[in-house]
């Protein structure tokens, strides 16, 4: 009775994989979602894979990292996304969500390195921050003189420091289902939390009262969330000389006539400085690959051939003049060998 059953188990998911091929011979173009960081770069790659003939044009959707990472995760066959593109790694919980939903095989791919910049209209007055300024403009509570927590009292710029320009506090940066928020928090936000010595002190005290802290951005207008659409924030800082916006790297570099980056920390963001980890708003960028479309949707594998290539990758390559900073070529020639064999993630890869 035992094998029967194993048997039958056995029959009905060959039958589940033979309908889902059968399903996805229906649609013959690959499907990208994810981070509007990593969409301008993945677009590319995507453009440079139709016109070499070996496939259709795939389809790319900026959703952000977080709403891309849900759509991925959701399940497999035609009806989902075969990639998913991400300005962050990929969460514990999204992975365990991914497996929960059949999504067993992810390969997970660097791609290169950006830099989370603040930047501003080239018609506005040269700003340098520290991380800790940062926080203090926009975290929703910070530290009286007393070390204790109250509502964010700073309106302009100059009531944080007398140096800064005495204007008014507005950030455009992107919402909480960007990969590209979670990075501001990490790499701005909390880096400038640790500088406040009450803060610091309530991070050994309590870590979870200090990570509340961190992760909570203001309500009540400093800060505003501009949607997934990096384009709109860069319109908007145009159209104002004295805002400031979050975006990666990229949109900077493709708007240096109009805008200009903040200097952090002493560093300005350019390619030499995030290459080289001067600049501390660096971060990886990444695309997850859903192994189990591998050979049903056509194309993927030769779409990620096309994406580690030299001459996509490399320094010199046709990414790197859109902005995307090249990883080193020891790092990247283990990168692409690993994603042509389809190396799959695990849980302790994870955190």
């Amino acid at each position: 009775m035992r094998h029967k059953t194993m048997a039958l188990t056995a029959a009905v998911a060959a039958m589940g994989v033979v309908a889902f091929a059968a399903a996805a011979s229906a649609r013959d173009q690959i499907r990208i979602v994810g981070s509007s960081t990593v969409y301008p770069f993945t677009t590319a790659v995507a453009e440079q894979f139709g016109k070499s003939g070996a496939g259709k044009t795939p389809v790319v959707e900026s959703t952000g990292t977080g709403g891309g990472m849900k759509l991925f995760c959701a399940g497999v066959g035609p009806t989902h996304p075969d990639l998913t593109n991400a300005s962050r790694a990929m969460k514990k919980g999204e992975f365990e969500d991914c497996q929960k939903n059949g999504v067993k095989d992810i390969v997970q791919i660097k791609v290169g390195i950006d830099g989370l910049t603040i930047a501003q209209s080239k018609a506005g007055p040269s700003t340098k921050l520290t991380m800790e300024q940062v926080f203090l403009a926009l975290a929703a509570q910070v530290p009286d003189k007393d070390g204790k927590l109250i509502d964010n009292p700073y309106k302009n710029w100059s009531d944080i420091d007398k140096s800064l320009p005495n204007i008014k506090i507005e950030v455009l940066g992107p919402p909480p289902t960007s990969g590209t928020r979670d990075s501001f928090h990490e790499l701005f936000m909390e880096e400038g939390a640790k500088k406040i010595p009450a803060l610091a002190e309530l991070k050994k005290k309590d870590g979870k009262a200090f990570d509340k802290v961190w992760k909570s951005m203001r309500k009540d207008g400093p800060y505003v969330e501009a949607g997934e659409n990096d384009n709109v924030i860069v319109q908007k800082l145009e159209a104002n000389k004295n805002a400031y916006g979050i975006f990666g790297y990229s949109f900077l570099e493709e708007n240096t006539a109009k805008l200009k980056g903040v200097v952090i920390e002493g560093v300005a963001p350019d390619y030499d400085s995030i290459s080289s980890g001067k600049y501390k708003g660096a971060r990886p960028l990444f695309i997850y690959v859903k192994k189990q479309h591998v050979g049903v949707i056509p194309g993927i594998d030769k779409f990620v051939e096309e994406y580690v290539s030299a001459k996509a990758m490399s320094k010199d390559g046709y990414l790197a003049r859109k902005g995307l900073v090249a990883l080193p070529k020891a790092e990247a020639d283990k990168i692409a060998a690993a994603a042509k064999s389809m190396a799959v993630l695990t849980a302790t890869d994870v955190k």
